[in-house]
């Protein structure tokens, strides 16, 4: 769950490389682990949002500022409750609550950029436009990749693969649509992109999601 260079060059679109769009993005990722989680009665999974300094320009050369501690602009550190399993434990109903919420907290980032993007642009969000497919233009590639690795870990079959990821997409997709979660993405939103620090801790976060 990172923005980096290579997520935006290789979409291959015309969209602006912004603060704005990265928080959104870092901000759908930590409201869902939080919110998410916590709806399915999941103990809180503690994480911390890394930021570095980006510029406003749009993708097409050196528009980043120098220097970036590794390749990433934005990440979330920790956060996933798979890997608080052990690769030998049984497939138990608690290792599928896991395995699902990690998925949606994941694809939670994505369509939280893409929304604020429509918004942005007044144009309508809905899952016919923004589909599983449409995020990696949001930022998206490393995310879709992370979720076929789980889901491919636990079905051979491809069928069984793409059905079990579109029915979380459209959780995720609810998710975002829910009007307390949205409200509550952006105000960690806003929070991220005017933040001076290089950290911002679970505690942080936890105090903007629960002041409205």
């Amino acid at each position: 769950m990172n923005r980096n260079k290579i997520n935006y060059i290789s979409a291959q679109n015309t969209q602006k490389l912004s603060k704005e769009t990265i928080a959104f993005h870092e901000a759908g990722h930590a409201t869902a682990i939080y919110l998410n989680n916590r709806t399915r009665n999941i103990p809180p999974v503690f994480f911390k949002i890394l930021l570095n300094s980006i510029t406003n320009e749009q993708v097409g050369g050196s528009t980043f500022t120098e220097p970036l501690e590794g390749d990433y602009i934005a990440k979330i550190e920790g956060g996933r409750l798979i890997q608080t399993f052990s690769p030998l434990d049984e497939v138990t109903e608690g290792y599928m609550t896991a395995f699902e919420a990690d998925i949606i907290n994941v694809l939670v980032g994505p369509l939280a950029e893409a929304k604020y993007v429509h918004e942005c642009d007044d144009e309508c969000f809905n899952e016919r436009l923004v589909n599983i497919h449409a995020l990696i233009y949001y930022g998206g590639r490393l995310d879709l990749q992370l979720t076929s690795e789980y889901i491919q870990s636990l079905y051979p079959s491809r069928q069984e693969q793409e059905k079990t990821l579109n029915r979380l997409f459209n959780i995720a997709f609810g998710f975002i649509e829910n009007h307390s979660n949205w409200q509550a993405i952006c105000r960690l939103a806003n929070y991220i992109y005017q933040c001076p620090k290089s950290v911002i801790d679970y505690e942080e976060v936890v105090l903007i999601l629960e002041s409205a």
